[in-house]
């Protein structure tokens, strides 16, 4: 009876709204990357409504989570997941389509090296039943990295061109996100470092 009720107490958090949104900011990005085959403007819209709409399930879920007390393990696997793999097949779109070019693929890389970097972190520190808490800094990073991705997915549509102030604004805001990832993810790697010293 007490494995019934955990079972039952599992699939409710598992279909809880919180989650649900999870898994749509998952679903969102391959849909963002579909785009990229959709000739025109309207591929460009299509790519910022996507993701416009995913970045905003990434607070509503947090926020609803702790406000319906409706947080779960699964919500706190996952929720990351998603994050990066959002944030990972648009950077590959803006590749693609050249809105990141030249130096700014730099800035593309180091994103997506931390990234992978912090995620492997932490996965090693799980093993160690260590947490490393997300700073107020990483979160200033991701809002800024969310913005310059949302700026330089609609910027074709709305200017018909790869320059001009949109586009300048939002390789701004990726360069500054990029630069606020290394520190971050040094900040993890050295909180990590000292659990493994101590291992």
């Amino acid at each position: 009876m007490q494995e019934a009720g955990r079972g039952q107490q599992v699939h409710e958090h598992a279909l809880s709204l919180p989650n649900l949104l999870t898994y749509g900011r998952i679903a969102a990005a391959p849909l963002v990357g579909a785009t990229f085959f959709v000739e025109g403007n309207a591929g460009h819209w299509m790519a910022f409504t996507i993701f416009a709409l995913a970045s905003i399930t990434d607070y509503v879920d947090g926020y609803l989570a702790r406000a319906w007390e409706q947080q779960s393990v699964l919500g706190r696997m996952l929720d990351p997941i998603a994050d990066k793999l959002l944030v990972a097949v648009s950077i590959l779109v803006l590749v693609a389509n050249g809105m990141l070019a030249g130096l700014s693929i730099w800035a593309a890389i180091i994103v997506l090296m931390r990234e992978i970097f912090v995620s492997g972190l932490r996965e090693f520190l799980a093993e160690l039943r260590v947490s490393v808490p997300v700073t107020k800094l990483a979160k200033w990073k991701t809002t800024m990295q969310l913005v310059a991705i949302a700026a330089l997915l609609v910027a074709p549509a709305l200017q018909g061109a790869k320059s001009g102030y949109i586009i300048d604004l939002g390789l701004t805001f990726f360069w500054a996100a990029a630069i606020v990832t290394l520190y971050t993810g040094y900040d993890y790697f050295r909180a990590g470092l000292r659990h493994i010293v101590q291992e």
